[in-house]
């Protein structure tokens, strides 16, 4: 298995933020068929396969806003207010994404891209481990 971790700014603001070139050119790397594993080793990000660009990035925060609003309803309290929510997302939006690879091509669909999706303020960089498992 190959493997690499790639560092991504999300900055002080909830975020949707693309990550496909950075796996594509990983998977391309790794070359042949597989598996591209990607994975957030954090308690409050996630990882989706999502249409960004058409307003979807945008669609998707304003969904989370409304399921987790940022207030002071969660018992997880520190940080920012409404921090909790941040490590609620990952259960629905989970902390990693597989993707098949072939011949050194992620196999997305037409409009699907990879994404970090992070709620959490408080921390403006993150990690994000791509791991290529040969077919």
């Amino acid at each position: 298995m190959k493997s690499t971790v790639i560092r991504v700014a999300t900055g002080g603001r909830e975020t949707v933020h693309d990550i496909t070139a950075e796996c594509a050119a990983f998977a391309a790397e790794a070359g042949g068929d597989g598996l591209l594993h990607v994975f957030v080793p954090h308690a409050t990000a996630g990882v989706a396969l999502i249409e960004l660009g058409a307003g979807s990035d945008a669609d998707l925060l304003a969904a989370l806003r409304e399921l987790l609003p940022a207030d002071d309803r969660w018992r997880h309290r520190h940080g920012s207010p409404g921090h909790g929510r941040s490590h609620v997302m990952p259960a629905l939006i989970p902390p990693y994404a597989t993707i098949p690879v072939i011949d050194g091509r992620m196999a997305l669909g037409t409009w699907q891209s990879v994404a970090i999706v992070d709620l959490n303020v408080d921390n403006p960089e993150r990690q994000v481990r791509l791991s290529f498992l040969a077919g």
